[in-house]
């Protein structure tokens, strides 16, 4: 189930309310209304045998409408959903404290936390009733939970101390993406990293005892990180230990390592794979390690290779790297291809990059990462030149007007 688009309940939800509500859900789907069946599609887990009349008037029956305002809210089916609402009528119940407590997390509100957590000390083991199964330190990683409570407050590491000195789990499992750590879920958060709290707060789980490499068997914290645009907190968990393979060594920049996963005639060890190496090479272009660069693309890696269409192309326009650009560009790299994602080529990605908050130093390096691109031969759309954006900063114009457009 997705959390990023959950519904919040209101401080006294009425369970009468929502069940008139998923009656007029009935009406709305049978009328063809097109929101409704949106809604079917965005979170009923069986929404394909639902509308497989492929009509504008779906019968649903109250039942499966039940489900998804339950699934809307982050529960798992309409009895989990009506027990939580009736819960929180009762102020004293433990789903009400919970809540109370969550809320506290994510606003920094210390006090309010300590209290409740002296009044019940039992409250730091207790887990969420929706589906993610999270405990109140997983709210640290503002990430994996519900999107209304993904918000990273100044305090956040005085709230993390606050929950581990109480008693905290701090490598309990959330059923977040799979299963994940708080350690895991901090490590691959935007808000955090958005607040300058994240590498804070990986210091003071890793301090509290936390497991470097997360989930035995999963996806290391450094390999997510990585793979979630947080580089930064996957530097900082190298140097606290985490295991590193020939991807997250090149993801790092940590070249002596790359080199060892190598054997003298230029093949790989039986250590590494050639998808790690692939891997490793995309996150190198993408986070500016130039050394792993040049010695992968020496030792043969395909410099069209990609993940999901995203080449290392990709990667380096959208974080301004104009030495990495020049080197791609420098060995054919192709320049129009499209990733399977948003159909964006390397050029439509440096206009991101630029477009989008980032520091005024990186900003100028996309003019010049824009230039060699489109002196490559890659294409213009004519809606980037029409931008309004772009016509305010003649620098961009000229660099995006020095070929055709298409």
């Amino acid at each position: 189930m997705n959390t990023s688009d959950l519904e919040p309940l209101p401080a006294h939800p009425s369970l009468e309310q929502y069940r008139k509500q998923a009656k007029e859900f009935v009406k709305a789907c049978k009328s063809g209304d097109p929101g409704a069946l949106r809604r079917i599609e965005s979170h009923h887990p069986r929404a394909a045998r639902l509308l497989a009349s492929g009509v504008p008037n779906v019968r649903v029956p109250l039942a499966e409408a039940q489900l998804v305002i339950a699934r809307e809210h982050g529960f798992e089916s309409w009895p989990k959903f009506a027990q939580h609402v009736e819960a929180l009528t009762r102020a004293s119940s433990p789903i009400s404290r919970f809540e109370v407590a969550a809320d506290a997390i994510v606003a920094g509100d210390i006090a309010t936390l300590a209290s409740l957590l002296s009044q019940d000390p039992e409250l730091v083991r207790a887990r969420s009733t929706r589906v993610h199964r999270a405990t109140l330190l997983h709210y640290i990683g503002a990430n994996g939970v519900e999107n209304f409570r993904q918000r990273s407050p100044p305090t956040a590491v005085a709230v993390a101390n606050a929950l581990l000195d109480a008693g905290a789990a701090v490598d309990a499992l959330a059923d977040s993406y799979g299963k994940s750590t708080t350690l895991g879920l901090v490590a691959t958060s935007v808000h955090p990293a958005g607040a300058g709290v994240q590498l804070a707060l990986l210091e003071t789980l890793l301090a509290h005892g936390a497991a470097v490499d997360g989930v035995p068997g999963g996806r290391t914290p450094l390999i997510a990180a990585l793979h979630n645009g947080r580089p930064e907190a996957a530097e900082l968990l190298a140097t606290r230990g985490a295991r590193l393979d020939l991807e997250g060594a090149a993801g790092v920049g940590r070249l002596d390592l790359v080199k060892r996963f190598f054997a003298e005639n230029g093949g790989l060890k039986p250590n590494a794979t050639p998808a790690q190496m692939k891997a490793g090479f995309l996150w190198a272009c993408s986070y500016g390690r130039g050394s792993v660069v040049e010695f992968l693309l020496r030792s043969g890696i395909d410099v069209g290779a990609h993940l999901h269409g995203e080449t290392g192309l990709h990667g380096a326009a959208l974080g301004g790297h104009v030495e990495i650009v020049e080197l791609l560009l420098g060995c054919q790299a192709p320049v129009d291809v499209e990733d399977d994602r948003f159909g964006g080529t390397p050029l439509g990605w440096a206009l991101y990059g630029w477009g989008n908050p980032a520091p005024e130093s990186r900003r100028a390096r996309h003019h010049e990462v824009v230039a060699l691109l489109v002196a490559a031969g890659a294409a213009v759309e004519p809606q980037w030149l029409a931008g309004e954006k772009v016509r305010a900063d003649p620098r961009m114009l000229a660099a995006l007007t020095d070929a055709p457009p298409r």
